[in-house]
């Protein structure tokens, strides 16, 4: 199996190797047109060709080696775009008659938004490039040799019978009970834990404080015990019993692979589902990150840890000092220094495990608020782009991942800045009309077309950009504050299993959706003014109420996710189709 394993490696990173001649062969034809000027008549006829050459091919073949191309041909389109916009823009502020004027602001801002999506959008292409695919490895050998396992189960505030079913399964798992340690971690010292964990045989654990949240809880446990491995799951999440045979075999086949991690997979809708009705009919929010982007990063060595569902090596975890404490995403920090450490990572892409999405859209938002909090401390902790010991592509998946939450204000200037025009009579963008839509088109179709082949079964477009909206308002400051002061912030517990007693419109999560929303719709009416009052400039009002029009109408269905849906189960309610059999006692008479 570890030959064939071994192969399949070694042709995985054949066909990356001719695949990548490909793509540059395509960027050596595409690469002296890159800066070549057009007026914008020729330009919409190239984007036109451009944009017939990616319908092509995503329709010619579904083989990795016309994804590469396509991605290299979408790169293409984005930079011509972006090297456009730079050279329009440096003549717009510095003409005679726009320099040193106040719409200087609003155009720079959004060519530095402009800018943070392209390079968001060659990263993605980047991490997502072969998704490995890894396989897992059987455990051999006698069972009584197999190392030692601690399975973690960490728990704060959560309901008793939200974790019971964690720890019951736990203890289920297949493995020789003599090899393997059940702890329940109580940071709320609840006695009805300790009576439950001594119910149902499994070690109890409590300390007399919280310091460092979820990590100083696994990190006094790692004290108190002494497996080899350690498993983690969240006290949601609810492990199969097959969780150790699926993970442990690459680590006996690799001595110095420190972290398996395993996908998150939700049995309860999240909150946009839950309560714009679309439970099992789009992707979950999560799925991107774990059914995709944790898989192409295991091509670069670059999964890191989730948290949960995961085991780490206990030698590995003494060497850098267990888990990390120094942030709030004390896992993807803990992934980073292991692998500063020259210990590898690795992904197997098979549920192992099912837990509980969050119960609201406040408490979605607010773990959403730790994870962007946490990830831009890692970033001016311990830039990747600068720590020693990763390869680079190890530096830039981490980049990319610790620079993904700056998103917000890219996005909220996205939203507004058509009404620095509609609202203000301000240039917002430098540029004849019809060339910003000749140079724009083909950069937005083909990332669109590209992006939609390889998330097709992860994420929709269209909702990538509700997900976005919804947490711009949020996380903005938070984001901001880590770069300025990356010490600032606390560890906040993500409440699940709990019950909605009434349908409600959460106004207060909503206020921001509806702020910009009625900006945006103040913006539509000015722009019916402006088309009549203003008939030379015509074509500049349709572009930007086009755009307004579009944000209004993400800023709408952002605001009805807010709507939260009444939930009177304290557990999920799990649909399955089951075989029954009625019987009836036959009547007389």
């Amino acid at each position: 199996m570890i030959g064939s394993v071994t192969r399949s490696k070694w042709t995985s990173h054949l066909g990356l190797v001719l695949s990548g001649l490909l793509a540059l062969a395509a960027s050596a034809v595409l690469g002296p047109l890159l800066i070549l000027p057009l007026a914008w008549r020729e330009q919409a006829i190239f984007g036109a060709v451009l944009i017939l050459l990616g319908v092509f091919l995503n329709t010619s073949s579904r083989s990795i080696s016309v994804t590469m191309i396509l991605m290299t041909v979408s790169v293409f389109s984005t930079l011509r775009y972006g090297y456009w916009r730079v050279i329009q823009t440096w003549e717009g502020i510095t003409s005679a008659d726009h320099i040193h004027r106040w719409d200087t602001i609003p155009v720079l801002l959004l060519l530095a938004a402009e800018f943070f999506a392209f390079s968001t959008l060659i990263l993605g292409y980047f991490q997502t490039l072969r998704p490995l695919k890894r396989p897992p490895l059987p455990l051999a050998g006698d069972p009584a040799d197999w190392p030692t396992v601690d399975v973690l189960v960490p728990t704060y505030n959560e309901p008793l019978h939200v974790v019971c079913a964690t720890v019951i399964a736990a203890k289920a798992i297949r493995y020789p009970a003599e090899k393997m340690r059940v702890l329940l971690l109580d940071d709320g010292r609840r006695e009805e834990f300790r009576e439950f964990a001594a119910q149902v045989g499994v070690e109890y654990l409590a300390r007399g404080d919280n310091a460092h949240a979820k990590a100083g809880n696994i990190n006094h446990a790692l004290r108190k015990s002494s497996g080899e491995f350690v498993a983690v799951f969240d006290s949601d999440h609810v492990p199969a019993r097959s969780f150790l045979e699926m993970t442990l075999g690459w680590f006996l086949h690799d001595p110095r692979l420190g972290l398996v991690q395993t996908p998150h997979q939700f049995y309860s809708p999240d909150p946009f589902e839950r309560n714009l009705g679309q439970f099992r009919r789009v992707p979950n929010e999560d799925e991107l990150f774990h059914r995709l982007v944790q898989d192409g990063n295991d091509l670069w060595n670059a999964s890191f840890f989730c948290g949960s569902c995961a085991v780490l090596r206990r030698r590995a975890l003494d060497e850098i000092g267990g888990i990390a404490i120094e942030t709030v995403t004390e896992d993807a920090h803990t992934a980073v220094r292991l692998q500063r450490h020259s210990w590898n990572t690795a992904y197997i892409n098979i549920p192992q495990a099912a837990g509980l999405a969050t119960e609201s859209l406040a408490a979605h938002i607010g773990q959403r608020i730790r994870w962007a909090r946490g990830m831009t401390q890692i970033l001016r902790l311990e830039n990747p782009l600068f720590a020693s010991g990763l390869s680079l592509s190890q530096r830039l998946c981490y980049f990319n991942a610790t620079t993904h939450f700056l998103f917000a204000l890219p996005r909220l200037i996205f939203l507004t800045v058509p009404l620095v025009y509609l609202l203000f009579g301000k240039v917002n963008i430098y540029g004849y009309t019809w060339a910003i839509l000749a140079y724009a088109f083909p950069h937005l179709v083909l990332s669109t077309l590209t992006n939609s082949r390889i998330q097709g079964r992860y994420r929709y477009s269209f909702w990538n950009e509700i997900y976005e909206v919804v947490l711009a308002p949020y996380i903005l400051f938070p984001t901001l504050l880590a770069l300025i002061n990356p010490r600032l912030g606390r560890f906040n517990v993500t409440s699940k299993g709990g019950i909605i007693r009434r349908s409600y419109f959460n106004r207060r999560i909503a206020l921001p959706y509806l702020i910009l929303l009625a900006l945006n719709v103040a913006g539509l009416l000015m722009a019916e003014r402006r088309f009549v009052a203003d008939p030379a400039h015509r074509d500049t009002i349709i572009m930007n109420a086009a755009w307004t029009m579009y944000s209004t109408m993400i800023l709408s269905v952002a605001a009805s996710a807010a709507w939260e849906r009444r939930r009177l189960r304290a557990g999920a309610c799990l649909r399955a189709r089951v075989p029954a059999w009625l019987k009836l006692e036959a009547r007389h008479g």
